[in-house]
């Protein structure tokens, strides 16, 4: 009854019953083959299969790490719900997460991007306009005495926090995610550690907007990254040269946008609304969810496609 009741309703899970439908036959058979070399690297006084069976399947394993991410149902609430053990749940969200991280992003049905390099290339071959932004989600403080303590903290928030750079198409589509990283990194530095300026260098032309957070990219990209005009008059502008800047800031701003609305899906799972989760797994979290949104999205847009 759990099972129907969480499939038939798309606002427990955020995904429909079809999208459930096709990760039950993608994950099923990753998590039942790593589960089974588990169990045979590790030394055996009886034959693998033998002893006690998995009170969860793998059906009821998937549902409930959907939950988890897309409400923040805590472990024990799970457990009660599916009638297991809470270590039992913990352990079935962390062998699930990681799967769907990998996954990638989503474009097409079959079609998926995983890397930053990949998403360049269907920029460059669907002669498509990209979008990146940063995006930050709150963590928990690290202890004292932790030897990367102060990287957590945000000067833009001034809180705890990890950063992830969010890619997508210049309707919001996302295309990447990448993993998360101590929130003091700089938007430019993320960029830069992600290889963004070795791929658009000499590679294809692809236009790349960005925010004033990434300017300094369009002249090591040769012109690849387009971020807002700079203020040429520091004091005192004209009033004509005001009025052009503003036009001009305007309009960037106008195509960069949806972005914004792309990472404002993403903060609809209630898993990167909070600082429930542990640092070091944001980024299985971010990324799998960025690969559940963009299934589901694929899905939509075939289904509203005429016949």
């Amino acid at each position: 009854m759990t099972r129907a009741a969480i499939i038939s309703d798309r606002r427990i899970t955020g995904l429909s019953a079809g999208v459930i439908a096709e990760l039950v036959a993608e994950v099923g058979p990753l998590w039942h083959e790593r589960h089974q070399a588990r169990l045979e690297a590790r030394p055996r006084k009886r034959a693998v299969g033998a002893g006690a069976k998995h009170q969860l399947v793998f059906v009821d394993r998937l549902l409930a790490t959907l939950v988890h991410l897309r409400h923040g149902a805590t472990h024990d609430v799970l457990a009660c719900w599916f009638g297991v053990y809470r270590s039992t749940i913990i352990r079935a969200v962390g062998e699930v997460r990681p799967l769907l991280a990998a996954r990638g992003c989503t474009i097409a049905t079959g079609v998926r991007l995983r890397s930053l390099a990949e998403v360049i290339d269907h920029l460059s071959a669907s002669g498509q306009t990209g979008i990146i932004d940063g995006t930050e989600i709150r963590v928990r403080r690290p202890a004292a005495g932790h030897k990367d303590r102060e990287k957590y903290i945000s000067g833009k928030k001034k809180q705890n926090a990890v950063k992830a750079m969010v890619l997508t198409h210049a309707d919001g589509k996302l295309l990447f995610c990448s993993p998360a990283q101590p929130a003091s990194c700089a938007d430019i530095t993320h960029a830069r550690q992600l290889d963004l300026v070795k791929h658009l260098i000499g590679g294809p032309a692809v236009e790349i907007l960005a925010d004033a957070g990434y300017q300094g990219l369009g002249a090591q990209t040769g012109g690849r990254v387009v971020t807002p005009p700079h203020r040429k008059f520091k004091k005192n502008p004209p009033d004509w040269y005001e009025e052009i800047h503003e036009r001009q800031r305007k309009a960037h701003s106008s195509r960069r946008i949806r972005v914004e609305h792309g990472i404002a899906h993403l903060k609809n799972w209630r898993a990167l609304a909070r600082h429930l989760g542990r640092r070091e797994q944001m980024s299985d979290t971010i990324q799998a969810i960025a690969g559940l949104l963009s299934h589901q999205q694929t899905a939509t847009r075939g289904a509203r496609q005429p016949q």
